[in-house]
């Protein structure tokens, strides 16, 4: 079982007023905050999806392609012409952002 397990509604809310972190013509749908696959921290568990310090947003269009056509953020990110850690700095940078203003 794991223990201390980071879950924010809060911070949730936050990620879905953000737009799409891929950001192109091809974004569709209402965000989700999508947890990523490879974590920066906490990892997963088995059957167990990361915490909410691992979050990023991503429209229903990119967030369905993510898991159907990809199957992890690093491929799925550098599709996108971005770098492969991109989703796990990106959920880095908006958590701490969050506790930042949370202080």
């Amino acid at each position: 079982m794991a223990k201390n397990r980071f879950k924010s509604k809060e911070l949730l809310l936050q990620v879905i007023e953000m737009p799409c972190c891929v950001r192109n013509n091809s974004c569709d749908g209402l965000i989700q905050a999508h947890h990523l696959l490879k974590p920066w921290i906490d990892g997963r568990g088995m059957g167990m999806k990361a915490t909410d310090r691992n979050v990023v947003p991503l429209c229903q269009h990119h967030h369905t392609s993510l898991h159907t056509k990809f199957g992890n953020e690093f491929k799925f990110f550098q599709a996108h012409f971005r770098p492969e850690t991109y989703g796990q700095t990106l959920a880095k940078d908006i958590y701490e952002e969050f506790t930042g203003a949370q202080g």
